[in-house]
């Protein structure tokens, strides 16, 4: 694993660097009261972090210079994280436990959302369940020792640091940087298999691809699905229009055009597709919370997409609706009364 020489090599060597951000990340159990989360990611950081990954606060404050260098016990939650602690508290300034040590609350991060975050689609990891430590806490509170399973064996090695994350002060620099930070860390990693370099550039352009890849499965699944409705819909209407052929011919025969006959088939179309589009709307709200109430992923609702689907649904029971409603119109009143 990396270690603080490392870091301290890489911002001596490499040029061009604006901010260098130390990471030292181990699983806790978080406890505040009676209520828990086990397992929980506990990042020890610098105060540079929140720029870098480009998270906002929401209370309180992030960590400072003053908190790294006097070693304080404080921390900052993560949205997901304040909410399962501490429901509708406020948590600043309220003691919690990590592991078996006692911090205070500065801060809680703004929500994250991942289906918009640049950076959660690059690092991808949820930082709505994160909590902040100072890396200097982290490294007295947890050492510097990590578990590593090995061809089914437990080792235990040195591993002061999780990640190095650097930013640049061109674009241009970022490839070059990759490959010299290659070189230095093989210094002291000669087998170069204990670190991976990750190029933010190259896994924003491959989560693009992947999400524009999704975005076309989803969209010809979703596609597929509104033709099979929209048949499904039609067969019923011209269920409805055999059995209802005799009504049809009274009605013309007292007077109703065939513009009247095309308004009421068309408007039961679209009760049946209103329908539908409610129960869809309520299924589609109801997975995501039952999702975000069962797990730690948080799933993130938009309004817009529900009033586009549901616009969607609508039309759809118009377009499918016409030729039930145009066929019955059609109907020779006459045939239509003998109709049995």
């Amino acid at each position: 694993g990396l270690r603080y020489d490392d870091f301290d090599r890489l911002l001596a060597a490499v040029p061009g660097i604006k901010v260098a951000v130390p990471i030292a990340m181990v699983r806790k159990n978080v406890q505040f009261g009676r209520h828990r989360v086990p397992n929980a990611r506990i990042l020890g950081t610098t105060p540079d972090y929140i720029r870098v990954k480009k998270l906002a606060i929401d209370r309180g404050r992030f960590l400072s210079d003053a908190d790294n260098s006097t070693t304080a016990n404080v921390v900052v939650l993560g949205a997901g994280a304040a909410a399962r602690l501490f429901g509708y508290q406020d948590p600043l300034g309220k003691p919690l436990l990590i592991g078996n040590g006692a911090y205070t609350v500065v801060g809680v991060l703004d929500t994250q959302d991942p289906g918009n975050a640049s950076t959660a689609a690059i690092d991808l990891q949820d930082f709505n369940n994160d909590i902040y430590v100072p890396i200097s806490s982290a490294r007295r509170r947890f050492g510097e020792m990590q578990r590593i399973v090995r061809a089914g064996s437990e080792e235990f090695e040195k591993t002061q640091l999780s990640e190095i994350t650097l930013c640049m002060t061109h674009e241009d620099l970022v490839s070059p940087t990759a490959a010299m930070a290659q070189t230095l860390l093989k210094v002291g990693h000669p087998l170069g298999t204990d670190f991976e370099i990750q190029v933010p550039l190259e896994l924003l352009n491959q989560a693009k691809r992947e999400k524009r890849l999704w975005n076309i499965v989803l969209g010809s699944i979703a596609g597929i699905s509104l033709l099979v409705g929209g048949i499904g819909i039609m067969n019923i209407m011209l269920a409805t229009v055999t059995e209802r052929t005799r009504e049809i011919g009274i009605r013309r025969a007292i007077g109703a055009k065939r513009s009247d006959i095309v308004t009421q088939f068309l408007m039961e179309t679209m009760v049946l597709s209103t329908t539908g589009g409610i129960l869809g709307i309520f299924v589609g709200i109801a997975i995501p919370l039952v999702v975000t109430s069962y797990s730690e992923i948080e799933t993130a609702l938009s309004v817009w997409p529900i009033v586009l689907a549901f616009g969607i649904s609508l039309l759809a029971g118009v377009v499918f609706g016409v030729y039930p409603a145009r066929r019955a119109a059609m109907l020779d009143p006459v045939e239509a009364l003998r109709h049995e």
